[in-house]
C-alpha cells in the first residue's frame, strides 16, 4: 500500500506534470521537424545534350552512375561549374550537389556531388 501512495505522490506532482509537457513539446517539435526536411518527390527534367543539376527530389528511380569531387581555387561559383563540366565529361544526364565547402585552405572550395543517368521509363512517357 505504500508503494502506491508513492508511485500516486511521485506521477501527480506538478513536477512530473511539467516535465512531462515538456517532454511531449519536445516530441513534436522534432516529429514535426523530421517530416519537413522529408521532400515531395518530383519528376527530373527531360534530358538534354547537357548534363542538369538536380534535387534530391527529383532523383527517385534514375540509376546511380557515380560520384565526383572537385577542389579548386576560386569561389563556391567555380566549384559548381567544374561539378558540371564533371558531369558533362563523364556522360552523365543528371547530377545533384551533395555539398561545396571552404578548406582550411582559405579561397580553396572542394565539392561532391553524385550522377544519375535518364530515367529506365524516360522513353515509355508522353
Amino acid at each position: 500500500m505504500p508503494a502506491r501512495g508513492c508511485f500516486t505522490l511521485i506521477f501527480s506532482s506538478p513536477l512530473w506534470s511539467m516535465t512531462m509537457r515538456k517532454s511531449l513539446i519536445l516530441l513534436v517539435l522534432l516529429l514535426t521537424g523530421c517530416s519537413a526536411l522529408r521532400g515531395t518527390p518530383q519528376p527530373p527534367p527531360a534530358p538534354t545534350a547537357q548534363s542538369q543539376q538536380i534535387s534530391r527530389e527529383q532523383t527517385r528511380g534514375l540509376p546511380k552512375l557515380g560520384t565526383i569531387t572537385t577542389t579548386v581555387r576560386g569561389s563556391p561559383d567555380d566549384a559548381q561549374r567544374d561539378l558540371a563540366a564533371q558531369a558533362n565529361r563523364a556522360g552523365a544526364t543528371y547530377y545533384q550537389i551533395l555539398m561545396i565547402s571552404e578548406t582550411v585552405v582559405l579561397g580553396s572550395w572542394y565539392g561532391t556531388a553524385l550522377l544519375y543517368g535518364p530515367s529506365p521509363t524516360a522513353g515509355t512517357q508522353q
